[in-house]
């Protein structure tokens, strides 16, 4: 019987990591910033950019898409290499998918700083950003499903399954949420009206 040796793809894990701590401090300082606002108003300086309106949703993406996206991110690849005893499918969809997600974040956040939203709780992002997620999720899912397929452990532990029912659960609710009529670039209404919305 020939030894195998193999390495984890941890670099990518400590990336999302990373992320996820810089995010957090972003994130929750926007938070400090409009908990201040509601005290003090004028603390928006007068400028349309800094009003509340604006931040809270900056400030509620931040937080949970991109600091408990991106601890997610990194929990997943943790710990799907060491249940399933296998190097993730591909690095390459792994640094796709890191960049992609962080461009998805800073491109909502310079969206909703300048405006820009569906009006929708936790939906905010218009249109062309929901599509790239939706297209970061499914290179996110390729990884994760390749890396299953190519495991070594013939037991799908628990774990596992969670990160399948996440993944599939995310996809629904942002797609079934996302459906928009676009009617230009930067600006949609929701197929759905009223209480159905």
């Amino acid at each position: 019987m020939q030894l195998e040796k193999f390495y984890y793809a941890n670099k990518i894990t400590k990336y999302f990591g990373i992320a996820c701590l810089f995010w957090g401090i972003v994130g929750m300082l926007v938070g400090v910033l409009i908990a201040f606002q509601l005290a003090f108003p004028a603390l928006n300086f007068g400028i349309p950019y800094t009003t509340f309106g604006r931040l809270r949703p900056i400030h509620t993406n931040a937080v949970i898409f991109a600091f408990v996206g991106n601890a997610v991110f990194a929990g997943a690849y943790f710990i799907l290499q060491r249940t399933l005893k296998t190097r993730l499918l591909s690095d390459t969809l792994s640094y796709i998918h890191f960049w992609g997600w962080q461009a998805i974040i800073v491109l909502g956040a310079t969206s909703l700083f300048l405006g820009y939203t569906t009006g929708k709780e936790y939906a905010e992002l218009e249109w062309p950003l929901d599509i790239l997620i939706t297209l970061i999720w499914v290179v996110f899912g390729i990884n994760m499903f390749g890396t299953m397929v190519k495991r070594r452990e013939r037991h799908l532990y628990v774990a596992n399954w969670f990160f399948i029912g996440t993944w599939v659960a995310v996809a629904m609710l942002h797609i079934v949420n996302s459906f928009e009529v676009p009617v230009s670039f930067t600006k949609s209404y929701s197929l759905y009206a009223g209480v159905q919305d």
